[in-house]
């Protein structure tokens, strides 16, 4: 089943930063402190019908459903485990109820590594999910901690979809200066959180690996040379420095958020248009503003001749994630 408003003249949009809750993880989220998440004001609401409506009415084909900020680890790692089965279980289902509409980015339960390599075997052999979501950190732990090895070791030897996703920083209370954090921390924590991966040489490491940065790159277009510089200053090697820049250009990046009229020029100065990914931030982004950014893919400038944000997007996502193409 495909969306009612897709023609071969107006692809249908693949989403790949699209969210869920269920009144479970909400309730285990609240127990946990999490009463106003990350900020915002109240939790959204979710359904599979309500979501399907919007979809049909922006001309979205498929979306890949993921659990947001603040993610499944409220500091008790056998919690997290049960937490993590949970909604990827849940997750699974909508995608089994509903086929050819929507696809899963299976939860971690990190920074608990066995945890994790355990349910990324349950989530990959199990349940047939199109990848994993990473928040940026877990309660301080960012991605390129070497603790977190094995479990990139393993993604990049199932060549796994990464899609990370922003959360609180460690220092919000005094940062975020009592505003949402979605507004400004996501965006730098998630450039903090691929620069670690940088320096760790993570990425390096794993080349296999299949990572999305959401939300435009958050800062990374206007930080990548400057990391690079610090990366040659302060990480010589025989075979000289790595190269920032020449990394970011492999990832893949969502263009949730506001991304035109000035996100998006500024990403085309660090990445390829084949790496562009469209996403709505659903239902966390309200209905009426996820249409708009859909409606936004149609009326803005191509970034390459004969094609459309629509075209292009949708081209790269069934790329990416093939299952979805079938």
């Amino acid at each position: 089943m495909t969306s009612t408003s897709s023609t071969p003249d107006r692809p249908g949009l693949v989403d790949v930063h699209a969210h869920f809750v269920t009144d479970s993880y909400v309730r285990r989220a609240r127990a946990a402190g999490h009463e106003l998440p990350d900020g915002v004001p109240a939790w959204p609401s979710w359904s599979a019908e309500a979501h399907l409506e919007l979809m049909d009415r922006s001309g979205i084909d498929t979306a890949v459903l993921s659990v947001s900020s603040p993610g499944v680890f409220f500091g008790d790692p056998v919690a997290a485990r049960e937490l993590a089965r949970e909604v990827n279980e849940d997750g699974a289902r909508i995608v089994r109820d509903h086929p050819g509409r929507f696809g899963l980015f299976a939860s971690l339960p990190l920074p608990d590594v066995d945890g994790a390599l355990a349910e990324i075997a349950y989530a990959f052999d199990g349940l047939g999910a199109d990848g994993v979501v990473l928040e940026t950190n877990t309660h301080g732990v960012y991605l390129g901690d070497p603790s977190l090895e094995p479990v990139f070791a393993e993604l990049g030897r199932r060549q796994a979809v990464v899609f990370l996703h922003p959360t609180s920083p460690v220092c919000w209370e005094r940062s975020a200066l009592g505003r949402p954090r979605p507004m400004v921390e996501f965006i730098f924590d998630t450039a903090r959180t691929v620069t670690d991966l940088l320096f760790a040489g993570t990425l390096e490491r794993h080349p296999d690996l299949k990572v999305v940065v959401p939300h435009c790159g958050g800062a990374l277009p206007v930080l990548a040379d400057r990391v690079n510089g610090f990366m040659k200053l302060f990480m010589p090697t025989d075979a000289g420095a790595p190269d920032a820049v020449a990394q970011l250009r492999r990832l893949h990046y969502d263009l949730a958020g506001p991304a035109f009229p000035r996100q998006v020029p500024a990403l085309l100065s660090l990445a390829d248009p084949g790496r562009l990914l469209y996403g709505s931030d659903y239902c966390w982004t309200p209905a009426a503003a996820a249409e708009a950014h859909a409606a936004s893919f149609d009326t803005a400038a191509p970034p390459v001749d004969g094609t459309t944000w629509r075209s292009l997007t949708t081209s790269n996502a069934r790329t990416l994630l093939p299952r979805l193409a079938r």
